[in-house]
């Protein structure tokens, strides 16, 4: 992108600018001037991002990013879409629009062995009329598929790839991808728009870095490098994408719409005719391709060679990868070979073996999560499996266990899926020598050793006592929160210092708190402790299907726990009803039934709920607001969508307050769905029950009373 004598002068130019940024002052040109610095600040982002070579420290780059921020706040009417400073969000992201590929993006055929590559080289040359066809083979990097699309040489949309024909727009998110150029000079080629494939990725280093900065936290760390990645395009907060350090590979050039010949005459001549050639014009034009990493090759023999020496090498790579893509190099014999609905007859992926290895399996642990799920933990003989060593393997559920037939004493297949997570793939059977013992699950909690709970259509098993210590803390997090017991200045930091201190063992240790000692802690001044101790007495008076929904009761959200709260005058009277009574009460299924009746038949939740009576908390269901009468009495709701003119809880509150009722599901007993903006599935099962009517939120507003 910049030859050595570019590169010279824009170094020169650098240190000009760090000169400057010491003691900032500029006047005449001033457009001029910020136009050459924000040149600067992209050369340093290519070496650095693109190149991996920086010639400036990142104090030098700050300065001058720093610099350029302030001259472009001084002078805002000449901010660019494309500057350096544009790349940060404002924000948080409200929502991720739907948006049309220019071209699909279709799936790849995938090839394991030799005789694939054969055979797609066989029928490459069978459409073609040739007798040998050049490719152009290159990583198969392991990330999220993405789509770019610049037009008049600006980043002006950029999509996942969702199911192919529309993906979600994430375009503020991709920005924040430094590798990824604000602008580029395709109209150098006599492009004016043009559609990017690639891949976005977390490279090992910045993955471990990422993941060890999360345990020093006490956040669980992420599973591996393509979730990380893929997890990160949906992040509505923009600055945790930016602190995620992601790097994208662009590799296809999917659609190109040509500059009209008048505004450059001989442009259009420019446009490379080879893939490899787009993939050294997008290297040159600022982008990160394998321009590196590729390698042109006539024939396929040569390609078979090469894909199985990368397999060899895949290890040294400073990202993960799970195969080798081999494209037909000519662009017009791509064309002419064209593609099946699934996938181009051009392109093939050759994927590499999943890393296996023998070991044995020596015992099982049992494990339970936050949210209670007891999780089988099979311990091995210690073994390495690609480079790692695997001692510990999650065998996930009891029929997990059966399903693999999996026995301690076992010698067993591991592999280690995606490179990263290891997996059982199987026990080898007719190794076992009777000596083996079977995996007995346990009935009752390891940790509390209460009885477990399992739904007939679930694997997995619960633990359902809201004092068990292996998920206190979460059931402490949400019992605070917002839509709960509302407890302010009571946020998921305090109550997990308040924990590691001994302050907060259960939930009703919320209502005792030892605020003499916690005013001793930093942070916790005469103002702060007043305001704590007024929010805690405050919950005290919740209404009654807050405390329900704060419960944590599986399957139970705010509008359910409203039902359940209507249908007793004191929260202990669920204890008196059968799963067949649960029923009857609307918008509760089995599932639902079952997970309420479980909760209430449980002794330590009973005596947790008489605690927290005894501290003063209200679990009497006063009615005193229920509205019997209004302009929507006997009318049901249900919101879905993204509403523009109100709050969802704004809305659900006026149809209460007006005598109406809130649905937590879409059924016959539905009178009105409220559809805002990107309705998904609710909208679609409403359509087929002829009952239920289908308005705009502008037509519910003109329900209420004037």
């Amino acid at each position: 992108m910049y030859d050595p004598e570019q590169t010279k002068a824009l170094q020169q130019n650098t240190d000009v600018w760090i000169s400057a940024a010491k003691a900032p002052h500029l006047s005449e040109g001033i457009t001029d001037q910020i136009a050459d610095l924000r040149h600067c600040l992209r050369f340093h982002e290519y070496r650095y991002y693109v190149q991996n070579d920086p010639l400036i420290s990142d104090f030098e780059y700050d300065s001058l990013y720093k610099l350029l921020e302030k001259l472009e706040k001084e002078n805002p009417e000449i901010i660019t879409i494309d500057s350096p400073t544009q790349r940060v969000g404002m924000g948080l992201i409200k929502d991720f629009p739907k948006t049309q590929h220019l071209v699909p993006m279709l799936s790849l055929e995938n090839s394991y062995n030799a005789d694939d590559l054969f055979d797609f080289d066989r029928k490459a040359k069978e459409l073609s009329g040739l007798a040998q066809i050049v490719y152009c083979v290159e990583p198969k990097f392991d990330g999220a598929s993405i789509s770019l699309v610049y037009e008049n040489d600006l980043l002006v949309r950029a999509v996942t790839r969702g199911d192919g024909e529309v993906g979600d727009d994430i375009t503020m998110n991709i920005k924040q991808i430094k590798s990824v150029p604000l602008s580029a000079g395709f109209s150098a080629y006599g492009i004016e728009q043009i559609e990017i494939r690639g891949e976005v990725l977390m490279n090992k280093k910045n993955f471990k870095t990422y993941n060890d900065a999360l345990m020093d936290e006490g956040i669980p760390p992420l599973a591996n490098p393509r979730n990380a990645a893929a997890g990160s395009l949906r992040i509505k907060d923009t600055a945790e994408v930016s602190r995620r350090n992601l790097e994208a590979f662009l590799y296809h050039v999917s659609f190109i719409v040509d500059l009209e010949p008048a505004v450059q005459p001989s442009a259009n001549n420019n446009l490379p005719l080879t893939h490899s050639g787009m993939l050294d014009m997008l290297w040159n034009l600022g982008f990160r391709s394998p321009k590196n990493e590729m390698k042109v090759f006539t024939g396929i023999e040569d390609v078979i060679k090469h894909v199985h020496d990368f397999e060899i090498e895949r290890d040294n790579l400073g990202y993960e990868i799970d195969g080798m893509v081999i494209k037909v190099n000519d662009l017009k014999l791509q064309d002419a070979l064209g593609m099946t609905s699934h996938h181009p007859r051009w392109a093939i992926a050759f994927k590499f073996k999943a890393r296996q290895a023998t070991s044995i399996l020596l015992a099982v642990e049992f494990q339970v999560g936050r949210t209670g799920a007891v999780t089988p933990v099979a311990k091995i003989k210690p073994v390495q499996v690609g480079g790692v060593t695997v001692s510990s393997i999650s065998i996930h559920n009891e029929d997990y266990i059966k399903e693999k037939g999996l026995m301690l004493g076992d010698t067993i297949l591991i592999e280690r899926s995606g490179d990263v997570i290891p997996q059982i793939v199987k026990a080898f059977v007719e190794l076992r020598n009777d000596t083996e013992q079977d995996i007995k699950f346990p009935t009752h909690c390891p940790v509390c050793n209460d009885a477990l709970f399992k739904l007939e259509e679930e694997a997995v098993w619960r633990c359902i006592n809201l004092t068990c210590p292996a998920h206190i803390v979460e059931g402490i997090i949400h019992f605070v929160s917002k839509d709960a017991m509302d407890i302010r200045s009571f946020g998921e930091a305090n109550v997990r210092k308040f924990y590691e201190m001994g302050f907060l063992k259960s939930i009703p240790d919320l209502y005792s708190l030892p605020y003499a000692e916690i005013s001793k802690l930093d942070g916790f001044g005469e103002k702060s402790i007043t305001r704590l101790q007024e929010a805690i007495d405050q919950s005290k008076k919740q209404s009654l299907h807050r405390i329900i929904y704060a419960l944590g009761i599986r399957f139970v959200g705010e509008t359910t726990a409203k039902t359940l709260a209507q249908a007793v005058d004191h929260l202990l009277q669920l204890a008196d009803f059968n799963e067949e009574q649960l029923k009857q009460l609307d918008d509760v299924g089995v599932k639902v039934a079952k997970t309420v009746y479980e909760f209430f038949h449980n002794a330590d939740n009973l005596h947790l709920l008489q605690q927290l009576e005894g501290l003063g908390v209200q679990l009497k269901n006063e009615k005193k607001n229920l509205v019997t009468s209004g302009k929507l009495t006997g009318e049901t709701f249900l919101f879905t969508g993204t509403l523009m003119l109100l709050k969802r809880s704004e809305a659900e509150a006026l149809v209460e307050k007006n005598g109406g009722k809130i649905m937590g599901a879409v059924s016959s007993k539905l009178n009105y769905l409220v559809v805002g903006e990107n309705a998904g599935s609710k909208l679609e099962k409403a359509k087929k029950i002829p009952a239920v009517h289908i308005i705009s939120e502008e037509e519910f507003i003109k329900m209420l009373p004037g």
